[in-house]
C-alpha cells in the first residue's frame, strides 16, 4: 500500500465518515488510519474476528474493511454474523486473490472485494462507492417520495427500502443498487457494463462477473427462479431485465 496525495471525500455534511477495519496486520491498519483520517475518515481497528463482530454490531459505521485471514474466525464468519443483523456496507480485503474466494466473500453479502495489493487512490475509490447512500444530499423537505412498483415489489430510492408484498426485503447496498438501478429502468435492458458503472462508480474490467453473483443474491432475495423469473430476466449476451410478473407481456 502506497500512500499518495488525494482530495477528501464529499460527504455533504461535517460529519467524519466512521470506518472499521477488521485486520490483524496492525501495521496496515495504521497506514490505512494515517492516510483516511486527514481525508475526513474516523478510523477504528479491530484485530481479531470474534472483536471485529462485536464491534461492527455495537457500533454505528459508515462501512467495514474487513480481512478475511483472521485470528479467532475468518472474515466469511465474521460477515456472515455481521448479516444476520446488519447491512452496513462491506468492503472486503484479502492478500489472496482467487476468484473462487471473491465469490464467497459476494454470494455471503460483501459489497466489493479489495486484494491488498491496493493503492491508497483505489482504496478511497472504492470506499467513496460503497458509502454513497451514507453520504448523498438528503431530498427536500416536503419533497414527495419516489416509488417503483413492479406488480408486488415497491422500490423507494430516497428511503433505501424495497418490499416484497408485505415484507421488507434486507438488502446489502449494492444488492438495493442493481435493484433499483433496475427498477428505474423497469421494462428496458440494462448490460453489465451498465450495472458496474452505476453501482460502483469505478473502472472495472468489462469480464467482471460479480454482477452475476450479486444478481444470483437478490433472486434469492426476491424468490425469483432464473428458469422461470418473474422478476429479473436475463438476455444472453446482453443484461438484465426486471419485468412485470402481472403482465401478459413484457
Amino acid at each position: 500500500m502506497s500512500l499518495s496525495p488525494s482530495t477528501p471525500p464529499a460527504s455533504g455534511s461535517d460529519a467524519r465518515l466512521r470506518l472499521l477495519v477488521i485486520d490483524d496486520d496492525r501495521k496496515l491498519c495504521r497506514l490505512i488510519k494515517d492516510y483516511l483520517e486527514p481525508l475526513g475518515y474516523e478510523v477504528v481497528a479491530a484485530h481479531t474476528g470474534p472483536d471485529g463482530v462485536t464491534q461492527a454490531l455495537g457500533g454505528s459505521w459508515h462501512a467495514l474493511l474487513l480481512d478475511v485471514m483472521l485470528p479467532g474466525m475468518d472474515g466469511f464468519e465474521v460477515l456472515k454474523q455481521i448479516r444476520r443483523q446488519s447491512d452496513v456496507p462491506v468492503l472486503m480485503l484479502t492478500a489472496r486473490g482467487e476468484e473462487a474466494d471473491r465469490i464467497v466473500g459476494l454470494e455471503i453479502g460483501a459489497d466489493d472485494y479489495l486484494p491488498k495489493t491496493f493503492s491508497t487512490r483505489e482504496l478511497l475509490a472504492r470506499l467513496r462507492a460503497v458509502t454513497r447512500r451514507t453520504t448523498r444530499a438528503p431530498e427536500p423537505a416536503g419533497a414527495p417520495p419516489r416509488e417503483f412498483v413492479v406488480g408486488r415489489l415497491r422500490v423507494q430510492p430516497e428511503s433505501r427500502t424495497a418490499v416484497l408484498g408485505d415484507q421488507p426485503l434486507l438488502l446489502t447496498p449494492v444488492e438495493f443498487d442493481l435493484l433499483a438501478s433496475l427498477a428505474r429502468a423497469r421494462g428496458r435492458v440494462k448490460t453489465r457494463e451498465q450495472l458496474l458503472e452505476e453501482i460502483r462508480e469505478r473502472d472495472f474490467d468489462v469480464f467482471d462477473r460479480s454482477i452475476d453473483v450479486h444478481i444470483s443474491a437478490l433472486r434469492r432475495k426476491l424468490g425469483d427462479d432464473p428458469k422461470n423469473p418473474r422478476f429479473i430476466r436475463t438476455l444472453r449476451s446482453a443484461g438484465y431485465m426486471l419485468i412485470n410478473p402481472d403482465a401478459e407481456t413484457v
